[in-house]
Formats: structure tokens, sequence, C-alpha cells
């Protein structure tokens, strides 16, 4: 009895040990970023914000390990294999696509969570967590099924950008009426938008009516050309959407071109990208409404502000990323025991974070993004 008493103490006290071993073990998470160098206000950001999320999940085991890549792709590999040799197996960066070409010279078992958005899936051990073209295709794909829009004309700038479009129309199998790659030089966006509209036979058909009803006998005919006096064009088009895939000016310049050549949004429905509420689109009246796919706006801005309250200063979309990042790598370890494993991204999960829903399959990630519009200079959720 006595040596079994002495056996149950000792086995008491191991596993006390062990859990309580268990219970302050620390997780460390490495953060490649830059921190100087000319992305370094970005990587400062970035590095506020993952500790932002790190005080929110107030779980002491979780440590951030960051270093500085300077955005250049030989120091992002030598401090992520300095961050290997310290048994760090989990990484969030970095934020350049450029800064990952050399990361699969590490090991399989190291996962990147990248900014970027575009997809690279002959990298297997780097996850482009970025709101990419194939979550913004799904949303819009949506959109279309709710409003029984069928014949999509999708407008988008013979850019580099030009192969992750394509990546996105092509996965998300968006039914498209048509496809146009425009020059983006402003001075010749007009007359390939005129083009492709059949914008100067429309325009012709309303002169040759104009002149039919000048010279005919028609009793109403001051009324006749009255009204076509109002008219720009006359003559159908074989869509009834436009999907512009560009940004900023350059997003402007296109619907301008469109309204120009006598399609309007009133007159087709205007859908664009991710434009990450840009505020100035609601100072052009003309193209309203427009449409797009985004992120959570409410937790965007809450976020926004949360952040300014602590840090005095501004952040950035990035930065709000960098946030769910945090939150999406703890909620996995959680689900795994808090047992490091790189398989823990291969397997299918999802993970509402403040961005949306992210979810994960064979190391790939989408985002549920959510709807808006612009229209009487005022966002609007649509779903």
């Amino acid at each position: 009895m006595k040596y079994l008493i002495k056996f149950y103490t000792a086995l008491i006290f191991l596993l006390f040990f062990s859990f309580n071993s268990f219970a302050t073990e620390k997780i460390k998470i490495g953060l490649v970023i830059p921190l100087s160098g000319e992305n370094k206000e970005l990587g400062q950001t970035i590095l506020k914000s993952v500790r932002l999320a790190i005080n929110d999940i107030n779980d002491n085991r979780i440590v951030i390990v960051p270093k500085d890549n300077q955005s250049d792709p030989n120091k992002t590999l030598e401090v992520s294999k300095e961050l290997y040799k310290e048994g760090i197996k989990i990484i969030i960066g970095p934020i350049f696509k450029k800064n990952t070409f050399k990361l699969n010279q590490l090991s399989d078992d190291l996962i990147f969570l990248s900014f970027t958005n575009k997809i690279d899936e002959s990298q297997k051990n780097i996850l482009s967590a970025g709101v990419n073209s194939v979550s913004q295709f799904n949303a819009i794909k949506k959109f279309q099924s709710l409003n029984k829009i069928e014949r999509s004309y999708l407008l988008a700038p013979n850019t580099s950008a030009i192969e992750e479009i394509k990546t996105g129309v092509k996965k998300s199998r968006i039914k498209l009426k048509d496809e146009f790659y425009y020059d983006p030089d402003p001075t010749l966006i007009t007359k390939q938008i005129e083009e492709i509209t059949r914008y100067r036979i429309r325009k012709q058909n309303l002169e040759d009516e104009v002149k039919r009803v000048e010279n005919s006998n028609e009793a109403n005919k001051e009324k006749k050309l009255a009204q076509l006096e109002k008219l720009d064009t006359i003559g159908g088009i074989n869509f009834d959407s436009v999907i512009i895939a560009d940004f900023e000016e350059d997003l402007k310049s296109v619907a301008t071109s469109l309204i120009y050549t006598d399609i309007p949004p009133t007159r087709v429905t205007y859908i664009t990208l991710n434009q990450w509420f840009d505020k100035s689109l609601l100072n052009e009246s003309m193209i309203q409404p427009i449409y797009f796919p985004s992120v959570n706006y409410e937790n965007y801005i809450n976020y926004l502000d949360k952040y300014n309250n602590n840090f005095q200063t501004n952040s950035n979309q990035i930065a709000f990323l960098s946030y769910d990042l945090t939150g999406l790598v703890y909620y996995l370890l959680f689900k795994n025991n808090f047992i490091v494993d790189n398989k823990i991204f291969y397997k299918k999960n999802s993970f509402k974070g403040k961005i949306g829903i992210f979810e994960i399959d064979k190391n790939i990630i989408t985002h549920q993004l959510n709807f808006y519009v612009i229209e009487n200079a005022e966002i609007k959720k649509i779903f």
C-alpha cells in the first residue's frame, strides 16, 4: 500500500508538472515585414496591428517574433532561415509577391501567410492571404445571380495584373458575355470603348433617323424630332452589365468613356472590383450607382477607429489583413490543441474574421466577401 501511495503521488506530480508546462509553453509565430527601408512605415503599421490582435486574443502563450526583410527577396530568405532555426514553423508575411520567390528553398514544414493577393499554386508552403480575384469574382457571380444579370462584359487593363484577373474568371466560373483587355493609356481608352460599344454605328443610326424624319411627311414629325433630339444614339447593345476591373483614376476614366458612348449606369449595371471604399467615388455622381465586392465595411471602420485610438495614427488595408491573419493562426492552433503542424493549413477550414469569412482548402485561402453599392454619395450594403 505504501508503494502504491508513492506511485500515485508521483503520478499526480508528473501530470501536474506536464499540464503546467503545456499551459505555459510559448508558441512562436514569425512576422517577416520591412522595418527599415522605403516600406518601413507600412511594416511598422503591420507590427502594431499584429500586436493589437495579440492583445485582443489575450493568450500569453502566443509570442510574435518580428524580422526585418527590408522588402528584399534575399533578406527575406535570410531572416526566414533564422526564424526556422528558432523552431518557428508559421510565418506571417512577406508583404510583396516578389519577396516570396526564393522561399521554396526552405523546408516544406515552414508555412508562410503572405499578404499578396496573387495566387500561385506552385509554391505549396506559401498561402496568398490577400483579397484575391477569385474571392472577388465569386462575390460578383453571387450578385449576378441575385439580380438576374446574364450578359456581363468584362473590361480590364492589359497590364501585369491580367493573369490574376484571368485566374479569377476561370476559377470562379463566372459567366461573361465577352471580355476586352484595353490599353490603359488614358488618351486611347475612349476610342477603344467606342469600338467595343459600336458607338459610331449607333451615332450614325441616330443621324440617319433624324434625316429620315426631317424628309418625311409624317403627321407627328415635329414631335418625333423633339424626341430624337433627346437621344445620343440609336441601337441596342448586347450586354446588360460591365465589370470594370480597374481602380482609382483609371476606373473613372473607363466609366466616363462608357457614359460618353451613351452607356450610362442607368442603362447597364456598373460593377467593379474591391475599391477598399475609395471615398473619392462618393463624389462621382455620373458613374453611380456602381457596385463592388469588398471586406466587411462596418468591421473595417471599427478596426481603423480602434487602431487610431490605440496608436494615435492611421492604419491601412494591409494592416487590417494582418490583424485577421493573426486571429486565423490562433484559431487553427486552438482547433489543433496548440500543436504546431503545417497540416492545419491543408485541411478544409473556415474562420470568421473582421474582413469576413476566410476559407482554407489545400493551402489556398479565399474570402467570402460582402457586396456594396455607391449611390447618391453613400455606401450601402447589398449582402
